[in-house]
């Protein structure tokens, strides 16, 4: 549940004032409201009144009816405003100025890496022998596709000898993949399909090959019986082995060798996943104990010897546990490193041997830096981290403990830093809000960093744009810091139509990035405002934890915090703010317009979890409790139902205009959460302004969605946000009848033209 919003862009035009607006019609009859049934439940002495409880029904068709005609609905109202085809013909041909490279490996001498050409409608996997040679495609997954149903290449790992690729390739959005392997050389695919396989290649890594490279530990949910409980689907994980050899095709025979029930000296509990990774260099394996699917929350780390994990008979000792405070970890050797915030709030790297019990020794001291990363190298071990949100890098030798920086070329968000443990050097990705992402390449040898030529530059300029950073002071006084993205010279005379982003959960942090899709929202006069409120990873764990269970309503109220600064600073009015949250930022945005509606005229609600309370029951729920909390725990409850934004909409307040999105496929917040936030917002508001809910049906938490389905997504919100805060040109004429006059935001067309160049 870990969805971040992608929408920065950088380019803007200059805003000269207001003019009436054109006159418009009413909103076109709309479709049947859902049926409030009255449900009050008493929890712990509170009244929790939920009269859409209904819609939690598994396979309701009452709930299936309601989505479609709300659908239905909300595709004839923004296919209606007449600036949104050009928009999305803007955002299609700046999704296209440059390819996306990720997900980079360095494996036998060889390079892969997942990548988005232009004019690809999903991320491929490609192989280069070396770099400037030509790239072999050898994944397209589309290949695997039924009925034009869009798939997705959910993760991939070469095994040590670069010979073989196990992937994962789901469809719709679902994240459920079927694990296959591919031969490198001869591009065919093994005799192996196994199910049940989830997770990616960042937050839980599914597959580790043995350093032999003759077979694999792979990560397995369990067989999901019917009349089980939904929230039995992500527990009692384990690992198993799978040997080349072994002519078992589904996995059938793989024996568990971590996990659920599996061993005495490991033992698992039912809110804990199971994790089992291996390197190259290793002798040992690790098995890793997590209580979600992000590996910022480890409770314990296990080693056995590869050679007993090959038997299939591994004997697991405990190497470190959770009074480590472990949120990440790298093995050479016999050396295992990790991330330890235990009296270092923004962390500190130890140091274990997994052959000896015995006390840590501390290799990075904590700093003002927030540790982020490791990659063990052939050389030394690379720590990646942050400060005010820039990237840095910082090389350990292994034999001499002697710590030195690297030169980064630019002031950016660091990426993905990757080591081959049996070569020098590490590779990293770097980014800012106005500079374009590159690879880099490190050399202990020379000091260097060059770039890599992996990544070709887009063919967009940001030469007239500019980036702010500045802190907004919050309820409490904690300073939260806030990105500002616009073009230079942007007149601050509050009409500027602004859009605020936020998230603040799992303690992510959303680091400068460049995205040329939002330069069709700056072209046309917007601002973008990034807040990185509490809850994040902006200051390391402290920051993390105060927006976190019973101060998740600092997130929020961090977020508010931001938009006033916005207003107060004369940037925008709430005319003309906007605000948006994804997937756990639904809280924070559902919050933000619960508590603050007169701060913001309209509202991104992106498949974002606005009925906390319920998230417990759930598929998803019960792996988030480490995050949230316990709904049915008492203590748990309260703060749970004072982030909750369904049980603080009040009937008869004008509330923001709201766009609701979902995936009928969507793996991470069912639906309904958004459905039900849609039905309560319609019956609630008395703005007249419109809550919209729109559905994809081929999609699911964002995760794995084509390049398209993301455009036109983003081409329907920028055109709903312009229409609602008041722009020229996106204002609808919907038939008869004549509201009154309101202002319209009108661009500029004298002080420049937007800084997009290329095709």
């Amino acid at each position: 549940m870990s969805l971040i919003s992608k929408r920065i862009g950088l380019a803007a035009l200059a805003v000269s004032g207001l003019v009436p607006a054109a006159q418009a019609a009413p909103m076109p009859p709309k479709p049947p409201s859902a049926p409030a049934i009255r449900h009050v439940s008493h929890d712990f002495g509170t009244p929790v009144v939920d009269d859409y409880r209904w819609m939690e029904k598994p396979g309701s068709k009452r709930l299936a009816t309601f989505m479609r005609e709300q659908n239905a609905y909300t595709r004839k109202v923004l296919d209606a405003i007449p600036g949104k085809q050009a928009l999305y013909e803007q955002i299609k041909q700046d999704a296209n100025v440059g390819a996306a490279v990720f997900w980079v490996t360095r494996t036998a001498g060889k390079i892969f890496y997942m990548g988005l050409e232009p004019g690809q409608d999903t991320a491929h996997l490609f192989v280069l022998d070396k770099i400037g040679a030509k790239p072999r495609l050898l994944i397209d997954p589309m290949r695997f596709s039924t009925n034009h149903i869009p798939q997705a290449l959910n993760f991939y790992f070469v095994s040590p000898n670069g010979k073989y690729v196990a992937f994962g390739v789901s469809g719709g959005g679902s994240e459920q993949a079927k694990l296959r392997v591919l031969d490198v050389a001869t591009g065919k695919l093994l005799p192996i399909g196994i199910t049940r396989v989830d997770g990616d290649n960042t937050d839980f890594p599914p597959v580790s090959w043995l350093p032999d490279s003759k077979g694999f530990i792979y990560y397995r949910l369990h067989k999901f019986g019917a009349g089980a409980p939904v929230t039995d689907f992500y527990q009692k994980s384990r690992d198993y082995l799978h040997l080349l050899s072994a002519n078992d095709p589904t996995g059938a025979r793989d024996k568990p060798v971590f996990g659920y029930g599996v061993a005495r000296s490991a033992p698992m509990t039912l809110a804990q996943d199971a994790l089992v990774m291996t390197v190259p260099n290793s002798k040992y394996a690790l098995g890793v104990f997590t209580e979600n699917e992000e590996l910022q929350s480890v409770d314990a780390i296990y080693a056995a010897k590869v050679a007993d994990l090959e038997r299939g008979a591994p004997a697991w000792r405990k190497v470190a546990g959770r009074a480590a405070a472990i949120t990440g970890f790298a093995l050479h050797g016999a050396t295992l490193d990790i991330i330890s915030a235990h009296h270092a709030p923004r962390y500190k790297v130890i140091r274990y041997d997994v052959t000896a019990p015995a006390a840590p020794k501390t290799v990075v001291a904590p700093g003002r830096d927030v540790i982020t990363s490791l990659a063990a190298g052939k050389d030394g071990l690379y720590v990646g981290a942050m400060r005010d949100g820039m990237g840095r890098i910082m090389r350990v030798g292994y034999r001499s403990g002697k710590t030195t920086k690297v030169k980064m070329p630019f002031q950016g968000g660091l990426g993905q830093i990757i080591a081959d443990p049996q070569a020098p050097g590490v590779w990293f990705h770097l980014a800012g809000w106005t500079t374009p992402p590159a690879w880099y390449d490190f050399s202990p040898a020379t000091g260097k960093v060059a770039n890599t030529g992996l990544q070709k530059p887009p063919k967009v300029s940001f030469a007239g744009i500019e980036s702010k950073e500045v802190k907004a002071v919050s309820w409490d006084g904690t300073m939260i810091p806030v990105s500002i993205i616009m073009k230079k010279g942007t007149r601050l005379d509050g009409r500027n139509p602004t859009l605020l982003i936020g998230y603040g959960s799992y303690g992510i942090t959303i680091t400068p990035y460049f995205d040329p899709t939002s330069l069709a929202w700056l072209d046309r006069g917007g601002i973008l405002a990034v807040a990185h409120v509490r809850g994040g990873g902006w200051y390391g764990q402290a920051w993390h934890k105060a927006g976190q269970k019973q101060w998740k309503i600092n997130t929020v109220f961090d977020f508010i915090a931001a938009g006033q600064y916005l207003v107060d600073h004369h940037y925008t009015s709430p005319a003309h703010l906007a605000g948006e949250g994804g997937s756990a930022g639904g809280i924070t945005i559902g919050g933000a317009v619960a508590w603050r509606p007169d701060l913001f005229a309209a509202a991104i609600d992106s498949h974002g979890d606005t009925n906390a309370l319920r998230m417990q029951f759930s598929p998803n729920g019960p792996p988030n409790e480490i995050e949230f909390g316990n709904v049915l725990k008492r203590r748990d409850f309260h703060w749970i139902y004072a982030m909750d934004a369904m049980a603080h909409i009040r009937t008869g307040v004008k509330y923001p205009a709201i766009l609701a999105i979902t995936g009928a496929n969507d793996p991470r917040v069912e639906p309904w959460e958004v459905a039900k936030f849609a039905a309560r917002m319609q019956a609630a508001s008395t703005s007249g302004r419109p809550v919209l809910l729109r559905v994809s049906y081929q999609s699911g938490h964002g995760i794995g969605s084509t390049k398209d389905q993301y455009v036109r997504s983003l081409a329907d919100q920028d055109a709903f946000l312009f229409w609602q805060l008041g722009v020229a040109g996106f204002q609808p004429d919907f038939g008869a009848g004549t509201p009154p006059k309101r202002m319209v935001v009108q661009p500029s067309h004298n002080q420049g033209h937007s800084a997009k160049t290329g095709t």
